[in-house]
């Protein structure tokens, strides 16, 4: 949206949502009931082109759409070194309106102005016609119109909103108001209506155009560059022909911000969910780990984080498998331990006097049960083997806080992990809270109770380049386990967080909401 919105900013079919296509349904109708009732010589061709063509200029964008975000999220060639942030994603996302708008003026066109029907498929004349007047007047008024703009006075009424998007995608090209969309097809129309009233349209030459122009906008709006500078040194009238993003970015406001010093890479571990719970596949999950802390070292990265998966006590020792067969490695492992338990102890509810833990032990586990003992709070664990490890590893450091119990209505905070039973989930009482202490979320079954995210917190909006993340979390959510490899980093931290040592949990809280990531508000209203 423009900073100052003016007259004509919405499109007519916005309230209609989803169902904006709907408004074709008279022209739709028309066309087909013309094929049912009239001779096949009779038929307009012209007429029932324009859906075909409809769909092809939306096939184009979309190539074009995830050819940029590839690119984007591969992050090499950028010309703009950011990320799409989702705002611009939600104001992008109706770019097919002008699609739609361009259609509705097909159909009109070809039923009300002379010479618009019944257009052959090829006339030479015809193209070479639309040729010259583009790059002749087309292209001079669509030059000033642009200049004019970019006055204070209709920049910040209309442009403004297409110059939102910092980094630049191939349809922000047509992320316009509705008022400029209006001029844009006036200019654009008077090499296609000129070839239509002097007789030379054709089928072909008209939709090439619009082709040739979505191509244009497409391109010039990349945030990677496709065609070398040297072509235009080669041939320099090709500029008159088309632009690049190169050209075209240069426009655009470029900002920085605190975490700018700070480099961000993924290293992928091609496996799937399932292979890390195979015993036999063990060994080939940890090789590829491990070649990944080897890499990175080999990089110069300061800190790994082992994210999701890549961790588990049968699978490497929360790595600590690696720190120990390559004593001499320079980059710090991180598991994220130490924050997702800080983030546990500050989800539940103040004034809480005891919490049930139900779900496969892990570190995690253990070091929040040991936690809220100190902290005076009742652990409550169901089964004796629970009970039994858990009693085991802290000892009188309980406090004599933990209990064992077979009652499931004592507690209306759980905190749970994998193994977590359907049968169990449904014996909680209503009005429960489920705070999930494992990487991946429970399967919500009950409708009456409350499911707080995995252990996450919100970015700071200064984060950038952060292109992805769990997609079962909101928007600019982030898992601990990822957000404590970057504080590490951040803090300068030398030491490993891996294995079974963890780092103190109250500094890392504090060093967490310092840098400007912030918790998630707990549920306090389920799903009626």
């Amino acid at each position: 949206m423009a900073s100052k919105p003016g007259i004509l900013t919405d499109w007519p079919w916005t309230p209609l949502g989803s169902f904006k296509y709907i408004i074709l349904g008279p022209w739709v109708t028309e066309t087909i009931y013309s094929i049912m009732v009239k001779d096949p010589k009779e038929w307009d061709l012209t007429n029932f082109s324009v859906i075909p063509f409809m769909l092809w200029r939306m096939l184009h964008n979309q190539l074009w759409i995830s050819l940029s975000r590839y690119r984007t999220a591969k992050g090499t060639n950028r010309i703009v070194d950011k990320g799409i942030e989702f705002d611009q994603v939600d104001r992008e996302r109706n770019w097919d309106d002008q699609i739609l708008f361009n259609g509705i003026l097909f159909f009109l066109a070809n039923k009300y102005a002379p010479g618009a029907s019944h257009l052959p498929l090829w006339r030479t004349d015809g193209v070479i016609i639309t040729m010259l007047l583009h790059v002749g007047p087309v292209e001079f008024l669509y030059y000033w119109f642009h200049r004019a703009l970019h006055h204070h006075y209709l920049y910040s009424r209309y442009h403004s909103h297409h110059h939102s998007s910092i980094v630049t995608e191939p349809i922000t090209s047509v992320i316009h108001p509705f008022a400029e969309h209006i001029v844009y097809f006036a200019l654009f129309a008077i090499p296609m209506l000129t070839v239509v009233f002097t007789g030379t349209g054709s089928i072909i030459a008209i939709a090439g155009y619009i082709t040739y122009i979505d191509l244009m906008n497409n391109m010039g709006h990349c945030n990677f560059e496709l065609i070398p500078n040297w072509v235009f040194s080669i041939f320099p009238p090709l500029k008159y022909l088309m632009y690049t993003p190169s050209i075209y970015c240069r426009t655009f406001v470029v900002e920085r911000n605190r975490f700018h010093q700070l480099r961000l890479q993924t290293w992928a571990i091609p496996k799937y969910g399932i292979q890390y719970r195979l015993k036999w596949q063990k060994e080939s999950v940890n090789n590829m780990i491990e070649e990944a802390v080897l890499e990175a070292e080999e990089k110069g990265a300061s800190v790994l984080s082992l994210g999701l998966m890549n961790q588990g006590e049968e699978l490497n020792r929360y790595g600590e498998v690696y720190v120990k067969k390559h004593p001499q490695l320079k980059v710090k492992l991180v598991d994220g331990s130490s924050l997702a338990v800080a983030v546990l102890l500050n989800s539940i509810p103040k004034g809480t006097t005891q919490v049930l833990l139900r779900g496969n032990l892990t570190k995690v586990a253990f070091a929040v049960a040991f936690a809220l003992c100190q902290k005076g709070i009742q652990v409550t664990v169901l089964r004796e083997d629970e009970y039994e490890k858990l009693d085991k590893s802290l000892g009188t450091k309980s406090e004599g806080k933990l209990v064992t119990s077979k009652s499931y209505s004592s507690c209306k905070v759980w905190l749970v992990g994998d193994d977590l039973t359907e049968e169990e989930q449904r014996k909680a009482n209503k009005g429960t809270l489920f705070i999930p202490f494992s990487q991946l979320p429970p399967k919500k079954l009950r409708k009456d109770c409350f499911y707080h995210t995995t252990p996450a917190m919100q970015t700071p909006t200064a984060l950038e380049n952060v292109d992805s993340c769990e997609n079962w979390l909101p928007r600019r959510v982030m898992s601990v386990w990822r957000i404590a490899g970057i504080l590490h980093a951040l803090e300068g931290w030398e030491e490993h967080e891996c294995g079974y040592t963890m780092s103190n949990i109250d500094k890392v809280w504090e060093a967490c909401l310092k840098h400007g990531f912030q918790p998630l508000k707990v549920p306090t209203q389920s799903k009626s």
